[in-house]
């Protein structure tokens, strides 16, 4: 089951509707069941049973770590709790990637010897919860968090539905205490749920699927196109992928905030970064906050004698991590690795950048934000190029024609007819206005204290949009969920 579904669309009021007529101290059964069956449907075999290891391991490890107080029995605890998580993990998601490459290296070796193949046996939602868990074990080890004793609480706090697939993923100290409130109808919250879902699924299948045709069309056989074909391709990918991941996380959002409950966001505006530390600050902005917290900090603190060649070290391994985290194949550790590199060299650049802009004269000229804004996009573009392709070959091959010839030009603008195109451009001229709009919270206030004339016209206006403009509606998943 997927938001963008009529199962999800028949599941939601369901689960609502039980929610709202059950005693406040059974409420969370009703999600607990929910959020099960919502991961049932999904029919993919070890589904359950990885979510039930991680959330059984994760639970005891968090108590028998608040029950110790001798260091070393706490650590070795804290760190059994973290290998059986990454256990599950690697051997459901990562197992036929390394075989695949000890069996590639054995041979080169001419080993006599190969381990036996294996296939991915899960994937969907695995890494999310997996981080989660080690995020929960990692707080209550450094006593920021006391573990949730009550194991169902526990349980819903791990398997959520709204973020179970695609995150965002969550703190105990700001998921657990909002499974404990008691919930009472909320109009306000309502209105701007339903909102933010139907606005995030016009994202997905008006916007993010529409352009998904041209960037699979081109990205389905890179070895035809060269030149302005490729650059547009990965252009508009950067702008699919963010309205896919992002329409994602606004339905997720809109979701939790119909029963009442506030999840992290996960973007703000990352495009108009002006640098790509800053645009991971805006970028699936949960996920970033992991690893810095738990990945690239405590590596800082390792190498801090090496002042900022450790610093840069840090950021090369914590966004090898990353990379390694999105998927098991060597696209995603490049992809990852680069924006490890382009992190590792604002370092060395940082301590020179104030001096020469000061000296050009640059420091309060719109110019500058604007290079700064086009030079971040171009190399986070540069960077989709590996996490799209499908293997190391077909990433440098486009790399390489890039900017060599235009072959296949006039086949990429004539397979799609002009409505393509003009649904295409108003969908994204909508975008912009909306996001041009809500930039300010008090256009928003007065939107939604305005006359009703007003807000049920837009209302409506954005369902029709959906209906009529939605591209494979119910049938393309959503590109982040692979992880």
């Amino acid at each position: 089951m997927v938001f963008n579904s009529l199962q999800y669309f028949l599941f939601l009021p369901g689960v609502f509707l039980l929610f709202y007529f059950t005693a406040d101290r059974w409420r969370w059964l009703v999600l607990l069941l929910a959020s099960v069956s919502f991961y049932a449907v999904l029919r993919v075999p070890y589904l359950l049973l990885a979510l039930a290891l991680v959330t059984v391991t994760t639970y005891f490890s968090g108590i028998s770590l608040a029950k110790h107080e001798d260091s070393g029995r706490r650590k070795a605890l804290f760190w059994g709790g973290v290998a059986a998580n990454l256990l599950v993990l690697i051997g459901l998601k990562y197992l036929p990637f390394l075989t695949k490459n000890l069996n590639t290296l054995l041979s080169g070796l001419s080993w006599d010897f190969a381990l036996p193949q294996s296939r991915i046996l899960v994937s969907i939602g695995v890494s999310y919860y997996v981080f989660q868990a080690i995020s929960y074990l990692t707080d209550i080890y450094l006593e920021i968090e006391k573990p949730e004793k009550h194991f169902g609480h526990f349980a819903l706090y791990m398997s959520f539905f709204p973020k179970l697939l695609q995150g965002p993923i969550e703190r105990a100290g700001d998921l657990l205490p909002q499974l404990r409130e008691k919930f009472e109808f909320n109009y306000d919250n309502m209105r701007f749920g339903l909102l933010m879902f139907a606005w995030g699924l016009f994202k997905k299948v008006v916007v993010a699927d529409r352009l998904a045709l041209y960037v699979d069309h081109v990205y389905g056989d890179v070895h035809s196109y060269s030149g302005l074909p490729l650059i547009i391709a990965t252009y508009i990918y950067a702008i699919q992928i963010y309205c896919d991941f992002s329409g994602y996380t606004d339905m997720a959002l809109g979701t939790a905030r119909i029963f009442n409950m506030r999840l992290t966001p996960n973007f703000n505006s990352p495009y108009l970064a002006t640098s790509i530390a800053d645009f991971w600050r805006r970028w699936h902005i949960s996920f970033s906050r992991w690893i810095l917290d738990y990945i690239f900090k405590p590596l800082q603190m390792q190498l801090r004698d090496r002042r900022s060649m450790g610093t840069a070290l840090a950021l090369v391994v914590t966004f090898l991590v990353s990379g390694i985290w999105h998927g098991a194949g060597w696209c995603f550790i490049v992809w990852g690795l680069l924006h490890g590199l382009y992190l590792a060299a604002s370092v060395f650049y940082k301590p020179y950048q104030r001096k020469i802009h000061k000296k050009l004269g640059l420091e309060r000229m719109m110019i500058l934000t604007v290079w700064q804004r086009f030079l971040t996009f171009n190399l986070v573009c540069f960077s989709w190029i590996f996490f799209r392709t499908y293997n190391i070959k077909d990433s440098l091959n486009i790399v390489s024609h890039l900017f060599s010839g235009t072959s296949g030009t006039l086949a990429f603008f004539l397979a799609y007819g002009k409505v393509e195109i003009i649904v295409a451009i108003c969908s994204l001229l909508i975008m912009l206005i909306v996001y041009l709009f809500t930039r300010d919270e008090n256009n928003v206030t007065r939107f939604l204290n305005g006359p009703i004339y007003v807000r049920w016209s837009a209302y409506y206006s954005l369902v029709v949009a959906i209906i009529l403009f939605g591209k494979h509606f119910a049938e393309k998943q959503f590109i982040y969920t692979q992880f």
